[in-house]
């Protein structure tokens, strides 16, 4: 897994967790360069994450990029959802900046989504082993303060309509089933399964 987040790495295993592999995220390769993320889209910098590591490792790579759109701004924070506050800013931060920008906008105006784009990429030439990419989405709303001790990221002020609860209020189990991760890993798990069977 071309990511060192050890929270998308520990949803990413309980997803794959019917599968027989092993999974290794760059954590275990130190040696392993950062990829700069300068993609204009979640799908493109999944690409190139997933690409750069399979050439650096000699392994078949995921990698997955994701963030928050929120209709209020224009899709934003949007592919620099991580880096929202600033390089070096955490969590908290993000969220605290995502708050002071939708300050006095209405909840029925708070809509948002989470989108992840997941690409599989093979560094040993096999014929039709392009780069694949699939995608997934989420809906929710913004809330005006963070609920839940779960998940990270935006998760304690993404509350999911159907639940009435933050990403930061499920379980591990309970987002695994309706997340935008898991969305689009839910769509690429036919392509690994018929990589892995190759």
């Amino acid at each position: 897994m071309a990511t060192r987040n050890p929270n998308k790495v520990r949803e990413l295993q309980h997803l794959l967790a019917d599968l027989a592999v092993e999974v290794l995220s760059l954590a275990d390769r130190p040696d392993v360069p950062e990829v700069v993320e300068d993609g204009d889209t979640f799908a493109a910098n999944a690409v190139k994450k997933a690409s750069a590591v399979a050439a650096a490792t000699r392994l078949p790579a995921l990698a997955d990029d994701s963030g928050l759109e929120v209709e209020a701004l224009h899709g934003q924070p949007g592919v620099q959802s991580a880096r929202y506050a600033g390089a070096g800013h955490d969590d908290a931060a993000n969220n605290h900046k995502l708050l002071a920008a939708l300050a006095g906008v209405p909840p029925t105006r708070r809509t948002a989504r989470f989108r992840c784009a997941i690409a599989l990429a093979d560094p040993t030439g096999r014929p039709g082993a392009a780069v694949e990419v699939r995608e997934g989405t989420c809906e929710g709303v913004i809330l005006d303060a963070p609920r839940g001790q779960n998940g990270f990221g935006y998760d304690p002020l993404f509350l999911y309509p159907e639940l009435g609860r933050t990403f930061a209020e499920l379980t591990l189990e309970e987002k695994s089933r309706l997340s935008h991760r898991a969305r689009a890993l839910s769509a690429m798990l036919p392509v690994l399964r018929e990589y892995l069977g190759g």
